[in-house]
């Protein structure tokens, strides 16, 4: 049965009537799954009009009122129910960005955190446009760091938060939350080419033997060396993944953040020393992602490293090395 569109009017106070639309059968509404019947057009009339004045907007609003009923029913015809989604585009995009921190790498935490701050904490669906995205690309671009405020951020971050903006978009399309692909539209912000220094077997040995002020961080970044296992791994690695190998000796048997697949591990006697004495949930307790910043950096200065070494490149130190002496 063909779903029919008619126009009605609900008497309301001060003699006035509201003017809507009546669906029968009704159509379902594509966000909440539910079906509706009615659709308030946000318009009214004079219920009884006392003079030509109020007999001419009476005639005028009916017009548009009647305009809308004619969109809606070849809506109705072709099956696009576009109109129903003007509750969406009014909801809090900043809540649904909210919603993948904790499912995330938390660098979408500090993402959000930018973006929130870009909006001055206001941001609706709707809002979320292509002039929108590129002027908070452009804000990246110039924004100072959160922690050291002081401090401009490095051109290699704003392109990796834009990269993570980009990511939600792409989500927020597909999960029909916003009407476009604005990715589409916006360039990225290009990496800059940095020349990658790696830690040498004897500054490894030197930085091991330098003591560090946070133990934990120690020996996360050592055993990272050893096994290559990214600092996202690293603070979700428990003892439960951590199983004797079929050859003798340990594995670590584990899904890792990046790809997402299930993988299975060789651990070294000297990495599996590091993890200290074997117990319950995370290996590392008391590891943060802040810690890889300022205090390896503090560390290595230590240990009388000069260069510029982060937990990701440091990781690839030793493989790096051995890959040579193979």
């Amino acid at each position: 049965m063909a779903t029919k569109v008619k126009l009605r009017r609900k008497p309301i106070t001060q003699g006035r009537e509201s003017l809507y639309l009546d669906f029968y059968p009704p159509v379902r509404d594509p966000e909440t799954m539910k079906m509706i019947h009615k659709e308030y057009l946000g318009i009214y009339i004079f219920s009884e009009p006392s003079n030509e004045i109020e007999r001419e907007y009476n005639a005028e609003v009916l017009l548009k009122a009647e305009a809308i009923q004619a969109m809606r029913i070849q809506a109705v015809i072709n099956e696009e129910y576009g109109f129903l989604d003007k509750r969406k585009q009014k909801g809090d995009f900043l809540e649904y960005f909210r919603s993948f921190l904790l499912r995330k790498d938390p660098k979408w935490r500090i993402v959000y955190v930018h973006f929130e701050k870009f909006t001055s904490g206001r941001c609706t669906f709707g809002e979320v446009t292509v002039d929108l995205c590129r002027k908070f690309r452009e804000y990246l671009l110039h924004a100072n760091q959160l922690k050291y405020t002081s401090k401009k951020l490095e051109r290699n971050s704003a392109a990796g938060y834009f990269s993570t903006f980009r990511g939600l978009l792409k989500i927020a399309y597909r999960d029909k939350m916003i009407r476009e692909n604005v990715n589409d539209f916006l360039e990225k912000i290009e990496y800059k080419d940095v020349k990658k220094e790696f830690l040498t077997a004897e500054e490894l040995g030197r930085l091991a033997a330098t003591p560090c002020e946070i133990s934990v961080l120690k020996a996360a970044s050592l055993f990272a060396c050893l096994t290559g296992l990214r600092i996202s791994d690293i603070l979700q690695l428990e003892w439960r993944h951590i199983v004797p190998a079929s050859d003798g000796g340990y594995c670590m048997r584990l899904r890792t953040e990046k790809t997402q697949t299930e993988t299975t591990l060789p651990i070294s006697d000297e990495a599996l020393e590091l993890c200290g004495e074997r117990g319950d949930g995370r290996v590392f307790r008391g590891l943060e992602r802040s810690m890889i910043q300022h205090p390896l950096q503090k560390w290595l200065r230590q240990a009388g490293i000069e260069k510029h070494i982060t937990f990701h490149v440091a990781r690839h130190s030793v493989l790096s090395f051995l890959l040579k002496a193979s």
